[in-house]
Order: C-alpha cells, then structure tokens, then sequence
C-alpha cells in the first residue's frame, strides 16, 4: 500500500495555470483557434523595432494577448516571442526592460514547463545574473531610506523583482539542469532579504520569495544547507509562523499572509532536521509546526462556496484581453492591469492554490512510514492518461461508512485531518467539467481538480499510517468519489480514480472486518481493476481493498464475500478468464488475498464459499505459480 509523497519527478504543470496538453499542437491549429492571428506579426515587428515606446508596448501586448489564451500563446512561440523578449532584457530603455520581465513572468505561469525549458535553452539566466545583484542592491538602499534611493527604486523594488523571483520559482521547477544553474547563484541571502523585509515592502515579491525558497529546498541540498548554515535564517521564518506579526486578520487579511506561513510551515519542513545552536533543533516540525499550522488553512475554505463565487465573477467579467487595434501607445496600459472581476477572481484562486500548497506539505508529514513499494520509474513528463473506449465509466458514487476502531496509535495526530480532507474531496460544479462543455474559467478548474487529488493523497497517507501502526479509525462519515471517463486534458480524472483506490484500501485495512460491503463499491472496484488503463499498483489497490471487504465476518455479507472469492479467484493462472489472465502481474495479490485472509478465518461464516467454491486449490496454485 504505497504512500503519496510529492516528488520532483512528479511535478506540477507549472505554479499556478491548467494544462494545456489537450489542445490541437502546431501551429497551424492555434492559428485556427485564435481570434489574434492577425495581431501577432506586428507585435514581433514592433518589439524589434527601433522606437522604444514601440518597444514597450509590444512586451504589454504580449502580456495582455496571453492571458488564459493558449493558441496566441503558441502563435507567440512560433514566432520567437521568447528569444524576442530575452534580447529585450538588455534593452536601452528601462521601462522596456521591465515590462519584458513581466511578459516572460506570464509566460512562465500560463505556457508552464515547455516555455520555461525554451527560455533556459536561450539563456535567461545570463540577464538574471545581472538582475539579481542589482534588485539586493536597490533593496538595501530603499530599506536604509526611501527618499535616498534611486528614482526608480520603488519600481524594481516592487514590480520588476516580483517577475524575476517568479521566473527563477519557474525555471526550479523545470529541469534539474536549471535547478543546477540557479543553485550556482546562491539565491538564499537574495530571497531572504525580501521575507526578512516583509514589514516594509509589498507581499508580491515577499511571497514569491518564499515560493522560490519552498521550490529550492525541495529536496535539493545546495539550498537547504545555505539556509541550515544561518541561524538568522531559520528565526526569520519561525517569525513568519506568527499570525500577529504577519497583521493577519481573521477575514480581512491579504490572502498572501496566510501563503507566508504555509511557504513558512514548508520551508521549515525541508530543511529540517534544523541543527543546533537553533532553538527550533529540538522542535519536532510535523508535531510542532506543521499540522497545527496547515489544519486550519485546508478547514477555512468551502469549495463550493469558492465554486459559486466564481461562477458569479464571470458573469461579471469583461473580456480579460483588451482589443489589440485599441492600445494607445502613448497611453499603454501596465502588463498587469486587471478589472475588478479579475483581481477577484485571482485572489479566490490564490486562496486555493495555498490549499493545494497546504494539502502537498501535510501528505509529506503524513507519509510516515517508509514506502514498501518505490516508484520505478524517473521520468520528466507527466503521467498521460489515454481516453480508451474499453475504459469502465465510473459514474457509479463510492461510499465508505467507517465506524470507530478502538486502540492507540503513535499516530494519534492524524485522524482530526481526516474531516476537513473529506470535505475537501467532494467535486464542484467546476471541478470535473463534461469533456464537451469546457470549464469558463481553467485556472479555477485547475485548482479545484489538484486540491480534490492532493486531499486524497493525503487521505491515502493517513489511513497507510494508522493500518501500519495499529491505531484508531475516525468516523469519516461518508464521502463520496466521482469520476467518469477520462480524456486529453482530463487526466486528473483518472489520478483521482487512481489515488482513490489506495485511499479505500487504507480505510479497508484499518477498518477490516468493521465494513459493510456494498454491491456499487464492490462492482467500481472491479470495473477499475479491469479497465483497460488499470497498471499494476492500481489493480494491486483495487484487490487489496476487495479482500478486507470480503473480510465482514456478518452473516449478512456471506453472498458479498462469495463474489468477491470468486472475482480473486478468477486471476488466478489456470482461470477460464482469458481477460484477466494476460494481466497476470495480479495474481499474486489475489491469491495471497485469498489465502492468507480466508486459511486464517476457518470459523468465519463465509467459510463455506472458501471451500465450495475450490478457493483453496487456487490458492495453492496460486502460490506454487
């Protein structure tokens, strides 16, 4: 029974934006798609040209066009938008500079991993560089006192170093290479300046500091030991775990407070363990910093409430992109000039994003226990899921009643988690759009899909850790799972599906004998262990889940464990099922269920179905196979 456990061979698209993978590729498609084909060719002419209004305006068009629009995107792309703004990064003209920042910035959050390994491969860590001594310099000079620092200080301070952190952020996540490269710079007096400023500077650049840290400690040594080596580090962010010192509010207070002491609460976590002579080396920061900090964060938010308030929102909304013919270059709107429906709109995803953030630090203080069962495989892609027709549709509602088990467990701090985690499961009206219907607005659908996965992630976890260590149940009540068939971009449908199965063998494991087998569980169990994508752990999850079912030693459930007998029994070599025997990698784990479950329960009711049916010669077939 794996756990879940973020790992960078399994990263995210990108910080903040949906996959775009289901869309038509090249160029010809996107020019189909896009209403701005004909706006493209005179931003690249003008972005090249020599008037730097010119200039300028063409990196804000860029920024605005881009926007939720990946067919422009890519119309950009095949036109060397990327090379075009990296040269602007050493533009005459400041103002050109910045603005070209910012564009790239928004390229990294909307074009996600492609973009940023193509902006790496065209060197824009070479203008970073220079960046980065530059904005600690202006920093430290706005700090000492604002009226003597350079003009534009409050400027770069505020704007231009938000874009070059978030791009740094972006480019960590992209490929070890980068990572190697940004490690070289030693960004961590860098980034801590700005938290350490916190007080007196705006929360963009300080919370995108604390994402890049979050990324650059990450299981990467370089950076944990740059940040273990500083005493004054470590207490910096302690000090972000204070709500009062953060001027958090309960309802009122910017969303990014709350950001900073997860960022904080993650930090922490990657860097420990915190050696000595820090006071928080003897601090145990799962027990001590992480479950008290983040419980609160993922019980504050109703996703169906955050669901409907979207909804409103864009009903509310004006086009997102301004007509291209309408920017006046003498009056050029700023690249993040938003409407009031849109900063709304940002800040709820915002909201959820440092949900999603919350959910991936306590699946990784809920993984415990060492994993029996490693992943083999080290990719840099994302797990694709193909829409095959043979494919079970999983319309069917899975329902878990789960009752108290008594007992300790060294895990006692787990099951409060277990409540709001459920909540957090349940899909949206926006979670799961019908594939034919797209969502109205991506980037929420996005959240809400990655928060519905990382809260089963972490269920996973949790129900991994109480079956191994023996402890309590919580009663969870009942939850329900929905899915249904899976698509091109549309493949965290099948990862719930997927997480799921592990999460319901959790609960069986620790509730074994204690469930009611019900016919739907029974029937969406089999239908994903049979389905045509199912790989070997997920049949692996599916059976195992299947056998502590079968294990309610009720009179009631005899025909339930019958079925259930006779399904394992049926993977088994020599079964008349052809189907099932060519996916023979689960015979061991139905025959051993069989087996070891039912030899050691010879006075339970459901024993006559073990012996009727001939499950013991199976079961030793299936051994000496």
């Amino acid at each position: 029974m794996g756990k879940s456990q973020k790992k960078r061979s399994m990263r995210r698209h990108n910080p903040m934006r949906v996959p775009d993978s289901h869309l038509p590729q090249g160029l010809a498609s996107a020019s189909e798609t896009s209403s701005k084909t004909q706006a493209i060719l005179p931003i690249i002419q003008k972005m090249e040209g020599t008037d730097a209004v010119e200039r300028k305006w063409a990196c804000v068009a860029v920024s605005n066009l881009i926007q939720n629009d990946p067919s422009t995107r890519r119309l950009l792309q095949g036109k060397n938008v990327v090379g075009a703004l990296i040269t602007r990064l050493t533009d005459s003209e400041e103002e050109v500079v910045i603005e070209a920042m910012g564009a790239l910035r928004n390229l990294c959050i909307d074009g996600g991993y492609d973009i940023c390994a193509e902006m790496y491969n065209k060197s824009i860590l070479v203008p970073l560089r220079t960046f980065v001594p530059k904005l600690s310099t202006t920093l430290s000079q706005y700090l000492d006192g604002p009226k003597n620092a350079p003009e534009n200080a409050q400027k770069l301070v505020y704007e231009f170093s938000d874009n070059v952190i978030t791009v740094l952020w972006c480019l960590s996540e992209t490929s070890n290479k980068a990572l190697t490269a940004i490690n070289e710079m030693k960004l961590a007096p860098f980034l801590m300046s700005f938290l350490a400023a916190r007080e007196k500077i705006p929360l963009g650049p300080v919370t995108a500091a604390a994402q890049c840290l979050y990324v650059l400690t990450d299981d990467n040594y370089p950076a944990i030991a740059d940040i273990r080596a500083d005493g004054g580090y470590i207490a910096c962010l302690m000090s972000l775990l204070n709500p009062q010192d953060n001027g958090t509010t309960p309802e009122s207070a910017d969303p990014r407070t709350v950001t900073l002491r997860v960022l904080a609460s993650g930090i922490l976590r990657n860097v420990a363990p915190i050696p000595p002579p820090s006071a928080a080396s003897a601090i145990d920061i799962d027990k001590e910093i992480v479950l008290p900090q983040l419980q609160p964060v993922i019980a504050s938010i109703s996703l169906a409430d955050a669901s409907a308030s979207v909804l409103q929102l864009i009903e509310q909304q004006a086009s997102s992109a301004p007509d291209i013919e309408q920017l006046s270059l003498k009056n050029t709107p700023k690249s993040d000039h938003k409407s009031p429906a849109e900063i709304e709109l940002e800040r709820l995803e915002a909201r959820l994003r440092t949900v999603q953030l919350a959910l991936e630090i306590l699946t990784g203080a809920c993984a415990t226990l060492p994993d029996p069962d490693p992943d083999d495989e080290d990719g840099d892609e994302d797990i694709a899921n193909e829409n095959d027709d043979d494919a079970p549709e999983m319309d069917t509602d899975m329902e878990m009643a789960v009752d108290d088990v008594a007992g300790d467990t060294p895990a006692q701090a787990l099951p409060p988690l277990v409540a709001p985690l459920l909540a957090l499961v349940q899909p949206t009206t926006l979670s799961f759009p019908p594939l034919a219907a797209p969502s109205p607005h991506p980037p929420t659908t996005s959240a809400l899909s990655a928060i519905h996965l990382a809260a089963l992630e972490c269920l996973n976890n949790i129900f991994l850790a109480l079956a191994r260590g023996g402890g309590a149940a919580p009663e969870c009540g009942r939850a329900r799972r929905v899915g249904r068939r899976t698509g091109l971009g549309q493949e965290r449908r099948q990862a719930m599906w997927e997480v799921a199965a592990g999460v319901l063998w959790g609960v069986a494991s620790v509730c074994r004998g204690a469930l009611d087998p019900e016919p739907a569980q029974m029937q969406a169990l089999m239908a994903l262990c049979d389905g045509a994508g199912a790989d070997a752990q997920l049949r692996v999850k599916c059976i195992g889940a299947l056998e502590c079912l079968a294990m309610n030693p009720g009179a009631a459930f005899v025909d339930a464990n019958a079925r259930i007998a006779e399904y394992l029994l049926s993977m088994l070599p020599g079964a008349a099922n052809a189907k099932r025997r060519r996916r023979g990698d689960g015979a061991d784990a139905a025959g051993g269920g069989v087996a070891d479950r039912h030899l050691r329960d010879e006075g339970a009711p459901y024993d006559g179905n073990f012996r009727a049916g001939g499950s013991l010669r199976g079961s030793r077939r299936a051994s000496t196979a």
